[in-house]
Order: C-alpha cells, then sequence, then structure tokens
C-alpha cells in the first residue's frame, strides 16, 4: 500500500518510491478490458442490432470507446516511456512515427476495404440507403477529392474515426508524458484547461464532410492523459492506495449513472436535477467529452484496479484467455471487427433485422474476433520463440569469414 504522501509526491513530481522507473510486467487487466471493449465497438457499430442494448452505454455515462482511449494513454506509456527513459527522446520518436505509420496505413486500408464492401452491397441489392448510411456518398460523388480528404484525415466516414484520434493522440504522446514525468498534476490541470477551452471557443479539427471530428482531439486528449499519468504510475511502482472512501464514492457515481439511464424522469425526486436528468438520458456530449462521461470511466477504472486481481489471474479462464488475445492484437481485432460490422449493417437491413439473424451474426462476428486474436497470440509465441533458432540456423547456414 503506498502511503497518501507518496501519492501526492508523484502527482506533484512525477517520482515514484524508487529511484527511477520500475521493471512492469504485463498486466492482464489491460488486454481483458481492452478485448472487451473491442467487442463490444463491434456489437454497437451495428445500429439496431438487439445486443446492442445490453452494452455499457445503456447502463452508465461513458462506453467502449472511453475505456478504449483510456487504456490506450496507459499501453502509450508503457510501451513508449521505457523507451524515452532508458534510450531517449529521439530513439522513442522513431519506434512511435513507425507505430504511427502503421496506424496511418491501416486507417487507409480499412477505408478503401469499407468503400469497396458498401459498393458490392449497392450493386447487388441496388440500394443507395447504405451509402448514406455510412456517409461514404462523397467517395462516389467525387472519389479522387474524397481520396485526397481521408489520406489528409480531413473525410472520416461513420464508425472510421477511432483510428485518426488514437493517430493525433499518439503523436502528441512525447510531449504530455514528458510534461507528465516532470508534474502529472499540472499535466492534467493543463490538459483540462485545454478540453474546456477548446469547447468553450468551438475548436475541434477539420472534417469536409461534418461540422468536425466526431471524436474531437482538444477534447478526448484528456482521457488520454489520464491514461498517460496512470501508466506512468505504474511506471514508477507507486501502488494504490486503500481509500474505502474513494471506493465508496466511485461505486456510487457508477451506480447514479445505472439509475439515470435506466430510469425515466427524475428518480431521486430532487427538483435541482431535473434537468440534469434529462441530459444525460438523452445521450452525453460524446464529441467534446461530457464532464459525467469523464468521471464515470475514471470511477470505473478505479474499481478495476482497485478490485480486479493484477497480474495474469484473469487468464485462468479459458473467457479470460480468448479477451486477452483479442485485446493483445487490438489493431488487426479493431480493422477486422470495423469492416464486419459494416458487412453486418448490410446483413441485418437485408434480413429485415429479424432477431435470428442477428444473433447468428453477431456471434459469428464474435467468434471470428476472438478465433483472430488467439491466432496472432499463438502465431508471436511460435515466431518469438523460434527467433533464437533461426538465427542460430542462419548463422550456421552463412559461410564464416576468413
Amino acid at each position: 500500500m503506498t502511503p497518501p504522501f507518496s501519492i501526492l509526491h508523484f502527482l506533484l513530481l512525477g517520482r515514484g518510491p524508487g529511484e527511477g522507473p520500475v521493471a512492469v510486467q504485463r498486466d492482464a487487466r489491460i488486454d481483458v478490458i481492452r478485448g472487451l471493449a473491442l467487442l463490444i465497438i463491434f456489437i454497437n457499430h451495428m445500429p439496431g442490432n438487439v445486443l446492442a442494448g445490453y452494452t455499457p452505454h445503456n447502463f452508465g455515462f461513458s462506453d467502449a470507446a472511453d475505456i478504449f482511449v483510456l487504456l490506450a494513454g496507459v499501453s502509450a506509456t508503457l510501451a513508449f516511456g521505457g523507451i524515452i527513459e532508458k534510450r531517449g527522446l529521439a530513439i522513442a520518436g522513431l519506434r512511435i512515427g513507425a507505430r504511427l505509420w502503421t496506424l496511418y496505413i491501416a486507417h487507409i486500408a480499412m477505408f478503401i476495404i469499407v468503400c469497396g464492401v458498401v459498393a458490392a452491397a449497392v450493386t447487388r441489392t441496388q440500394n443507395p440507403v447504405y451509402v448514406e448510411a455510412i456517409n461514404i456518398q462523397p467517395f462516389f460523388n467525387d472519389t479522387f477529392s474524397a481520396l485526397v480528404d481521408a489520406l489528409l484525415l480531413r473525410y472520416q466516414p461513420s464508425y472510421l474515426d477511432i483510428l485518426p484520434l488514437y493517430i493525433v493522440l499518439l503523436a502528441a504522446f512525447p510531449l504530455i508524458y514528458c510534461a507528465a514525468r516532470r508534474s502529472p498534476a499540472l499535466t492534467l490541470l493543463a490538459s483540462i484547461a485545454l478540453w474546456q477551452g477548446a469547447v468553450g471557443l468551438g475548436l475541434n479539427l477539420p472534417n469536409v464532410h461534418a461540422a468536425g471530428w466526431f471524436f474531437n482531439p482538444f477534447a478526448w486528449q484528456v482521457v488520454f492523459t489520464c491514461g498517460v499519468v496512470l501508466g506512468l504510475a505504474v511506471q514508477r511502482g507507486v501502488s494504490v492506495p486503500r481509500l474505502r472512501w474513494l471506493d465508496a464514492v466511485a461505486l456510487g457515481y457508477v451506480l447514479l449513472s445505472l439509475v439515470a439511464k435506466v430510469s425515466s424522469g427524475n428518480p431521486l425526486g430532487i427538483a435541482v436535477l431535473n434537468d440534469w436528468f434529462d441530459s444525460v438520458q438523452l445521450g452525453t456530449d460524446k464529441t467534446n467529452l461530457a464532464w459525467s462521461r469523464l468521471l464515470h470511466v475514471l470511477a470505473l477504472a478505479w474499481l478495476a484496479i482497485r478490485w480486479l486481481p493484477a497480474g495474469g489471474a484473469l487468464l485462468r479462464p479459458a473467457i479470460g484467455r480468448g479477451l486477452a488475445g483479442v485485446g493483445r492484437h487490438a489493431l488487426d481485432v479493431f480493422c477486422a471487427g470495423t469492416v464486419l460490422s459494416i458487412l453486418g449493417q448490410i446483413v441485418l437491413a437485408e434480413t429485415g433485422f429479424a432477431i435470428l439473424p442477428q444473433l447468428l451474426y453477431s456471434f459469428a462476428g464474435i467468434t471470428l474476433l476472438v478465433g483472430l486474436g488467439m491466432f496472432l497470440t499463438w502465431y508471436q509465441s511460435i515466431t518469438l520463440s523460434g527467433a533464437p533458432e533461426i538465427r542460430a540456423s542462419t548463422r550456421q547456414a552463412s559461410p564464416s569469414p576468413r
């Protein structure tokens, strides 16, 4: 248990109980929760799907996207923070640049595949509604301009807006991390100030076929920054204090969110809260990140850190290993899940949104995504474990220098 003054020391100066970063073992909680979030995103990206009525956004203020972005900040810190500490910002910048290029190529490839899927669906069904539903009509109206705008990330069809957000946030990671390791508290304050300033001034990145990016990076950077600070705490060896009062506050807020979402009107009967309950029941602001969303995802994160077993305990059941495989290969699974969800929208519409096809397609898609994660985990294990033998055999086969 970390004493409160150590937490304060970390928040003000970015220092943990030791002299520097500690060796961090992979925590299955990150992979399992991220894997679950990816499967939920797959379900939610099929509007009208009966299973979407049982996903988290119906029972709380935040949803899988908030969790995904928070964990992205944690993962970026654990993946690149150590490189910054050990090898410097220049080497880390090269690694981050390589990852950004991978994300960018994945986004463009997914854009082209989705356009192809929609074009094939319209051709086969003679139903142009799919073009409008996914906001893909600019691609067919002026293909060249749409491609240029897509390459510049100024055109994002519906459901293809998470990767551009992550690209921008990861590009800003070195600045956020370097600021956070000096003072996490000041970094969080600056992040909140940027968020609220952007909301007040109406700042957003341009989207030529919409009012702006669906996920406003100036707002969503605060979730990512919270993840960076959380990852930095892990990197510095700061353990979680046992604060029962904070457990109660977090649980109380989660329960309040649940009651608000499943009720109609004001369930507490407090007149001053009437307008607030009406607003959150209609839906919290996702583009500019409503305060209620941020507080909800942070409350969930606190409860997960406090009460989910750390280390590899979640990997013992088969479902935990399956979810971890999905979360460990998030980019591959997300891209496959997005394409499957777009195809699913077409399948559900063509079958009249009948319950049985919805369930069959949803479970088939989940099975494919989990299978993809497990396959990639297996493939990675055999290639990594076989690497020394491959290098050794290569050396033996090569002529020795004279």
